[in-house]
């Protein structure tokens, strides 16, 4: 597991396999994690690869995107194809092939197995969770299996590291070793009769392609590979495909008759290969999918699981939440009183400490709602609820396919926005784009508790079950939810001819999840976060200073009051440039600050609290640095003496956040996907639009009802 530098020539092994299988768990045990993310040659799926030492010898590992078949009817599945006949450039074609399979679903993944297998390229197959087989009452007789296959067949268990010593021997002999391919898997003989006639026909059109290629345009009608090959040899094409299907199928769909033929095969291998025995664990699994698949009572309890994430988020957060924002507060006081109120001071105490610290504050939050979607993606949720959200997504004009990229946003839009490529329909996948920013990410959390535990009572209802700041948070959640519903189905209904989108989804078993899984999930989460503090939002953060801090003018040497701090703010460059632009954000009930805080923050929302962390703190009396922002927000007034943060301003703002698209990363991955900047362009103002009526009609009405 040794990772070595890349050398300038050294043999490719792909990792292939079904999704939630294991498959890149496995490659990080083999790479280390030393691995390089890039993107294919001319698409935007991600290439993943690394580089380990297998038995002395230098290998390229490369981690295709997680496929149940080689029928490619979107770009991430068209990429398995392509790494396997060696059709990707700066890639050379694999020397060895690792199919990953789940022991625990071993007849599922043998149907991918089996199409790689006949690619001819050398391959090992992987045998992984085997540490599963016993509680699931599964036993395998893997070396029957291996013999049947005419490969070699490894168990291994990639979560706990077993058996990764022994696969690593078997792909060094496959690699060293002339290649025994097995006998030819041949299910249909008219098919590869049609192929071979295909063969030929290309080359009196002076082209060529592999059997794999030609195999799969053949097979899955309407796919990329068959798009691909009328793009290169015309349309002229399409009617030979058509008579060749005739000839193959009688008019039947060779699809269909492809998986008859291979689940017929597969079930003859695994004859007296897995014997399962009657396991208590698949009655209760049984049980419980009567449960949460259930229309009305899998709803109910998905509803109250989210409802208990948002009341966590804050009841198990607030002692951390607090220690840190005293350590920040205090931190800034003894930087304060050590250096004095000079330039050095203010740059330490209010742009880095002031600045950064505001934001990291909340990560406890933000760690809490993670561990919560971690746990319920490994336990095997998540996948249930995206089957029982289906229907919902169709109502919409989707499908469930469309609810894993939406899910993946509350984490964050960019993965959320390149997980739709696993979308086949284009007009799906840019429905399910432009609905992703309205999913409430993690960037948003801070703000939203930040201004909730400001101005929102504590109080608890139900018998103290329920916080009342749990209850507003969910809302807000809801509300981005409900942006997203919106935005896709109005997209969804310019499209009124396209075909319905098929959801196929295979339910995992239920899994207690792994600890040290979790643990490491987390942590890299945390890293991601403070990475993110220490650059963009530390950037930001010393740029909101310096505008605050300057022209320095004639300054007391004593220190300066709050009235003569206030004053100095005023004049600053940010100071006079955002009571330019303050009166466009006037009718929300935003002052300057508000506003010059918010423009900060358009390159990442989050940016907001660090931007409103340094403003309050450069306006702030050397005597009071040890106050923290939520008490500085608090006492923010207007120059008429009346309060900034009132009830319906501080709605509004909530509001205007959950709704506006504040994310450079977001705008620039919606460009990379969508292909055009028409996308992004329109996404940003359309939200912004949004959030600015959203926050105008939220405080307007909250004046109207007298909330504050």
């Amino acid at each position: 597991m040794n990772a070595v530098p890349a050398p300038r020539i050294a043999p490719v092994v792909v990792t292939v396999g079904n999704p939630n299988a294991g498959k890149s768990t496995l490659f990080n045990r083999l790479t280390g994690l030393r691995q390089k993310v890039g993107n294919y040659p001319g698409v935007t799926v991600e290439q993943v690869s690394g580089y380990t030492v297998i038995d002395d010898l230098s290998v390229r590992m490369v981690d295709v995107p997680g496929t149940y078949s080689l029928a490619a009817m979107s770009p991430d599945e068209m990429i398995a194809v392509d790494v396997l006949r060696g059709g990707i450039s700066n890639l050379p074609p694999p020397a060895a092939v690792i199919i990953v399979v789940d022991a625990t679903n071993l007849r599922r993944n043998l149907f991918l197995a089996s199409q790689v297998l006949e690619t001819g390229v050398p391959a090992v197959i992987a045998l992984n969770m085997i540490d599963r087989l016993d509680g699931a009452g599964i036993a395998i007789d893997h070396e029957e299996l291996a013999r049947r296959l005419g490969v070699a067949v490894i168990p291994v268990s990639a979560a706990q590291g077993l058996g990764i010593d022994e696969l690593k021997r078997a792909v060094a002999q496959v690699l060293r070793a002339p290649w025994a391919a097995p006998l030819p898997l041949v299910l249909n003989r008219t098919l590869e009769d049609a192929v071979s006639a295909l063969t030929t026909d290309l080359a009196t059109r002076g082209g060529e392609a592999s059997a794999l290629e030609l195999r799969r345009a053949l097979i899955d009608s309407g796919g990329y590979a068959e798009q691909r090959l009328l793009q290169r040899f015309g349309a002229a094409l399409a009617p030979v495909l058509a008579e060749l299907r005739q000839q193959v199928g009688g008019g039947r769909n060779l699809a269909t008759l492809e998986a008859r033929d291979r689940y017929s095969w597969i079930q003859t291998q695994l004859n007296g290969v897995e014997l399962r025995c009657p396991a208590r664990k698949r009655v209760l699994r049984d049980a419980a999918d009567r449960l949460v698949n259930h229309p009305l009572v899998g709803s109910l309890l998905f509803g109250l699981v989210m409802a208990l994430v948002f009341q966590a988020v804050f009841a198990w957060a607030t002692p951390l939440v607090d220690a840190i924002d005293y350590l920040t507060s205090s931190l800034g006081a003894l930087v304060t009183r050590q250096l004095g109120s000079g330039l050095v001071a203010s740059f330490l105490a209010d742009g880095v400490i002031a600045g950064v610290g505001s934001v990291v504050v909340f990560l406890p939050q933000i760690l809490i709602l993670f561990a919560f979607i971690i746990v319920l993606e490994d336990t095997g949720y998540m996948a249930r609820a995206a089957f029982l959200m289906d229907r919902l997504m169709r109502a919409l004009g989707l499908s469930g396919q469309s609810f894993i990229p939406m899910l993946s946003s509350f984490a964050c839009a960019v993965p959320g926005i390149m997980g739709t490529r696993v979308i086949a329909n284009r007009h799906d996948r840019l429905a399910t784009i432009m609905a992703a920013p309205f999913m409430t990410c993690s960037a948003r959390l801070p703000v939203y508790s930040l201004l909730i535990s400001a101005f929102v009572p504590e109080r608890h209802l139900a018998g103290g079950l329920i916080n009342l700041q749990g209850v507003l948070l969910f809302g807000l959640y809801l509300l981005g939810i409900g942006g997203g519903a919106l935005t896709a189905y109005l997209i969804s209904r310019l499209y009124w001819s396209r075909p319905k989108a098929r959801f196929l989804l295979e339910m995992p078993p239920y899994r207690l999840p792994s600890g040290r899984a979790v643990l490491i999930k987390l942590w890299s989460r945390a890293l991601i976060f403070l990475q993110r503090a220490g650059s963009i939002i530390f950037g930001v953060a010393l740029v909101v200073w310096a505008l605050a801090s300057f022209p320095r003018g004639e300054l007391p040497a004593a220190g300066m009051t709050r009235e003569q701090s206030a004053q100095h703010l005023s004049d600053s460059y940010l100071g006079r440039a955002s009571r330019a632009i303050a009166p466009v954000f006037a009718p929300l009930g935003w002052d300057w600050k508000v506003t010059a805080a918010v423009l900060a923050s358009f390159p990442a929302r989050e940016v907001v609290i660090a931007a409103l962390g340094t403003i309050y703190a450069v306006d702030n009396a050397a005597s009071d640095a040890a106050v923290t922002l939520t008490a500085r927000i608090r006492s923010a007034r207007h120059p008429d003496g009346s309060p900034v943060y009132t009830l319906p301003m501080v709605l509004g703002l909530l509001i205007f956040y959950a709704l506006c698209l504040q994310c450079v990363s977001t705008i620039a991955v919606m460009r990379r996907e969508t292909g055009t900047w028409t996308w992004p362009a329109l996404a940003w103002c359309y939200m912004t639009g949004l959030g600015y009526l959203g926050a105008l009609g939220a405080f307007r009405l909250g004046i109207w009802l007298q909330l504050g």
